[in-house]
């Protein structure tokens, strides 16, 4: 055991040190050393680094860190969004970077149910997007202690598209996005991406992986027989990164794979491989072609119920991600172009959790479920009613004063849901950006002597039209089916209009 002191490439006055026992951690192309401290590491490439890939490594360190060390929400990003190299060190010709350490929640505390084979590893996202980990009958089970419940999962996704999105403002591409390259952790509901030293820069660094099997885009395998210089090759950009991005969201959601279906397009496995997700990939839920539907009879049991696409139809993910995947899977799955952007899927999973409902069935894996538009709601993971009446609240905003237009967004209430700013006034945007005094709730919905209230914590201007009775602070308002709530009459501000399901 001894301790290696490197210096920095991009700082001569910087120096780190790494602790080597013989026994790294070996990653693809790098082998893993700790430092002392075990604050950070210092991860070595194996093979020798052409100028080029230095350079990339330079630049991803003193040129794009920076860039988001300077911005808004900087610290969101590098704690919680990225593990982003931090510098560039050399050591006996090898090249080498320096990486924080990953957060502890990062590592299974118990790992699976019945051994402690996995306990202390870091919790790749491989874990969590398949089915059998997570069934109660499977010898390796994930420990239900980390799994979290459904809604961890919309969270996790969240920081995954603000992570695409802040990369693609940057001009930046992953290139080789998939669940190896995240760590999750869906009982604090957060993600982080790792092995960030690939990054593409447009026209400068391309990708030098065409990246991870079930997460390439179909045009990039279609064109992998190509050489790298003929101009119909494609090779991973910010395109791709808009179809990988959804198979994780999907998977993480779902635990199955978008495209992996019953169809068989060649007998040999590998070139069948090739155009199942290539040449010829088509949605497992096409909702006019049914070629590609998983037949139950070649499934493994232990992908059981998620993969039965009857049982738990993609549209269990709400209105808002279906249109979503729809324009990806079907639309855009060979026509790059009309891929949603990371940020519509951001905003897509925001709105899709203020739609989400609590299962009445203590013993519900899943405990929440999206609220399906109908007068007699139920969760699909389970089967159980939904017990009462439902609130469901309709956002509208002023297109014209005495104009009000729908918003395509609404608010589900349960007992004890927040209502916040970004719900009462369309100018406060739902993300990472929002300060500490816009995250406090400004009130919440309750059942009180068996009505349905929202109490008022901080809204000023709370008042009820239909009654023409202002709601001052700390006062309730019981809501009643037809009503009209008007939340802010500041610009921006909304009109809240209530129906009751399940009367």
């Amino acid at each position: 055991m001894r301790t290696i002191t490197v210096k920095s490439i991009n700082d001569s006055s910087k120096s780190y040190q790494y602790v080597d026992n013989g026994e790294p951690m070996r990653g693809g192309v790098k082998d893993v050393y700790f430092s002392p401290d075990k604050k950070y590491v210092v991860a070595l490439f194996r093979d020798k680094l052409d100028y080029n890939q230095k350079e990339r490594l330079q630049k991803i360190t003193n040129h794009y860190l920076p860039q988001i060390q300077n911005k808004d929400a900087g610290d969101y990003y590098l704690n919680e969004v990225y593990r982003w190299p931090t510098d560039v060190i050399e050591h006996n010709g090898l090249t080498g970077i320096i990486v924080p350490i990953y957060n502890s929640k990062f590592f299974f505390k118990k790992g699976y149910e019945t051994s402690d084979l996995i306990q202390g590893k870091e919790k790749n996202g491989k874990w969590f997007a398949g089915a059998k980990f997570r069934n109660p009958q499977f010898p390796l089970k994930i420990a239900k202690s980390e799994l979290g419940d459904w809604l961890s999962y919309f969270q996790v996704c969240v920081n995954l598209t603000r992570g695409v999105k802040k990369m693609h403002a940057m001009g930046l591409a992953h290139s080789d996005l998939s669940y190896n390259n995240v760590l999750i952790d869906p009982v604090e509901k957060s993600a982080c991406m790792i092995d960030l030293d690939g990054l593409v820069v447009p026209g400068m660094f391309p990708a030098e992986v065409i990246g991870t099997a079930e997460f390439i885009a179909p045009e990039v395998l279609a064109t992998k027989h190509l050489d790298k210089n003929d101009p119909n090759r494609k090779l991973p950009n910010r395109l791709t990164d808009l179809h990988a991005l959804p198979i994780l969201i999907y998977m993480f959601l779902l635990h199955r794979h978008p495209l992996k279906g019953g169809k068989v397009h060649d007998l040999d496995t590998e070139m069948d491989d090739l155009l199942s997700m290539g040449e010829k990939a088509m949605f497992i839920e096409h909702p006019t072609d049914a070629t590609n539907r998983p037949k139950l009879n070649q499934i493994s049991k232990w992908d059981l119920p998620w993969a039965d696409i009857n049982k738990l139809p993609y549209s269990i993910t709400g209105p808002y991600l279906q249109a979503l995947f729809d324009r990806v899977f079907i639309d855009g799955l060979h026509d790059p172009m009309k891929r949603p952007l990371a940020e519509e899927w951001e905003i897509g999973l925001l709105k899709t959790t203020d739609l989400m409902q609590k299962c009445h069935n203590s013993y519900c894996e899943q405990k929440w479920y999206v609220f399906d538009n109908t007068n007699t709601p139920k969760c699909p993971f389970c089967g159980t009613s939904h017990r009462g009446t439902l609130p469901v609240l309709d956002l509208y905003y002023q297109f014209q004063p005495t104009v009000w237009k729908p918003e395509n967004h609404r608010l589900m209430v349960y007992d004890n849901q927040y209502l916040f700013q970004w719900h009462v006034n369309r100018n406060i945007a739902r993300n990472e950006k929002l300060t500490a005094e816009q995250k406090v709730p400004v009130g919440y919905f309750t059942f009180h002597n068996n009505k349905w209230v929202l109490v008022n914590q901080r809204l000023n201007s709370l008042k009820d039209l239909t009654n023409d009775v202002e709601i001052p602070i700390n006062t309730m308002v019981e809501l009643t089916d037809g009503m009209k709530l008007l939340l802010s009459n500041e610009d921006g501000g909304r009109l809240v209009l209530i129906t009751m399901a399940n009367k």
